[in-house]
């Protein structure tokens, strides 16, 4: 495909799948993404290769390189097949509803799929299916009642992504982190707790005393329900108690 910046390849999304072959193992993209989502939820990004998905396949890895051209062509492929299944949750016919289902989906496929996470906040996803959730988020954000023209439409959009983005990434990280240390966040606050309390009773910050002593003591889910409704409240521009 030619473009400003000289020749580059077709889009994986939009080259044909190539012929079947007479081989002992079909082939196709959606087979191959399936089989890299599976060794990536197993060994995370850092143990996915060519090669082992070639191996899980049963076929030579030369065979993929019909298929993909490269390891982020094999990447694009694993995050729209995720956001598949977040753009069918997107079907509403209420703004507010569609925005909670996209964004409580993408929470969904982050724990599901760890390292969709890491591939969460970057460069935009245009596959198809990511370009479906685009729209739909877009367009639905487009009802608030706070949001007027399309500067609006791209502040809003940037707070929610940025909320998303950073809920998910912390609450993956916390489960890696227990995973490695074989502690839970509870287990690290209690450790740590006898300090903490004397730090605060120093009287050097009182704010922070607060929010240990008072403050609710929430669980993931809970809190990132109540943290994304106060980011679609701000949105919308009507508070909500």
């Amino acid at each position: 495909m030619d473009t400003p910046y000289g020749s580059v390849p077709m889009p994986v999304w939009e080259r044909p799948e190539p012929q079947p072959r007479a081989a002992p193992v079909p082939l196709s993209r959606a087979k191959i993404a399936a089989t890299a989502i599976r060794v990536a939820d197993e060994h995370g990004l850092d143990g996915l290769s060519v090669r082992k998905i070639a191996k899980e396949l049963g076929v030579g890895p030369m065979r993929l390189y019909d298929y993909v051209l490269n390891r982020s062509e094999l990447l694009d492929l694993m995050v729209d097949t995720v956001y598949a299944r977040i753009a069918e949750a997107g079907q509403r016919s209420e703004w507010r509803a569609t925005v909670l289902a996209v964004a409580r989906a993408t929470r969904a496929a982050a724990l599901e799929h760890e390292w969709f996470a890491d591939l969460h906040g970057g460069r935009p996803h245009l596959g198809p299916h990511a370009l479906a959730v685009g729209e739909a988020t877009a367009a639905a954000l487009s009802q608030a009642p706070g949001v007027h023209g399309i500067d609006e439409l791209q502040r809003a959009l940037g707070a929610l992504n940025a909320f998303i983005v950073g809920a998910v990434r912390r609450e993956v990280t916390e489960r890696r982190t227990a995973r490695s240390t074989g502690t839970d966040e509870a287990a690290f606050q209690a450790g740590l707790g006898p300090y903490l309390t004397r730090m605060l009773n120093t009287g050097r910050y009182p704010t922070v005393a607060r929010l240990v002593i008072e403050g609710a003591h929430l669980d993931a889910e809970e809190t990132f329900e109540r943290n994304l409704t106060t980011v679609l409240d701000g949105i919308a521009g009507t508070p909500r108690t």
